[in-house]
């Protein structure tokens, strides 16, 4: 697509892959929106972007109907969906809390579920196609210790993004995965895990480059699954 001609929803786009990728979408022409649940963060990282904020709680069917709504109105339509929002939780299986395995479920999987559902409504309505990215893991490929909630959220995803490329593709829906390896972010000290931090390791912009390119691609054609490695991380 001419990326000039995106309208897109960055879910989760406070921070992190979200934040760098709504960065790399307006540079390049788009219009972008973005989401997030702490308000005020959403409205600084919206204003450093000049970007559309907008509250919402991937979990949170209301919101997600919502989401998708006001960036409809505010670009005139909708053609891209970064669905990005994603938690983690880490600890041993003998250790392992079911209500915080239900927290990672309720956002990476059932979150994922409503906004791609919302937005294949919508282009569907419309009639003119779109676009819908799962940000993914290399958690969504191979499990690892301490790994059961956050693993289980991505295999699901991943098993989600094939269901839906099978039914879309027939209305001109792109749906199309990204499986980043350590991406250097917030996301590991937000769920209380160390961040080794150094030269090597992959940076949010690594991942929304990627994104960038397969969103490029003329519309004849996608790339149904990306996966971005450190190419010497130490």
């Amino acid at each position: 697509m001419d990326l000039r001609n995106a309208k897109v929803l960055v879910t989760g786009g406070s921070s992190g892959i979200g934040y760098a990728t709504a960065r790399t979408l307006l540079e390049a022409g788009a219009q972008v929106a973005i989401t997030g649940r702490d308000e005020t963060k959403l409205h600084a990282a919206a204003k450093a972007l000049k970007a559309l904020p907008i509250r919402a709680d991937v979990s949170d069917p209301r919101d997600v109907q919502r989401m998708v709504e006001e960036t409809a109105k505010a670009f005139g339509a909708m053609n891209v969906l970064i669905n990005n929002a994603g938690i983690g939780s880490f600890a041993p299986l003998v250790d392992l809390d079911l209500a915080d395995f239900r927290r990672v479920m309720d956002t990476n999987v059932f979150g994922a579920m409503l906004a791609g559902q919302a937005a294949a409504r919508h282009f569907i309505s419309a009639g003119q196609g779109g676009n819908i990215v799962n940000i993914a893991s290399t958690a969504a490929q191979r499990g690892f210790a301490n790994g059961t909630a956050y693993t289980a959220s991505k295999f699901a995803l991943a098993a989600m993004t094939e269901c839906w490329r099978a039914e879309l593709r027939a209305h001109g829906i792109r749906v199309m995965q990204v499986n980043p390896s350590e991406v250097v972010t917030e996301f590991q000290s937000r769920m209380g895990r160390q961040q080794v931090v150094n030269e090597t390791k992959l940076r949010a912009q690594e991942i929304a480059h990627a994104i960038k390119a397969m969103l490029a691609m003329d519309d004849r054609g996608f790339i149904p699954e990306l996966t971005v490695w450190a190419t010497n991380p130490k």
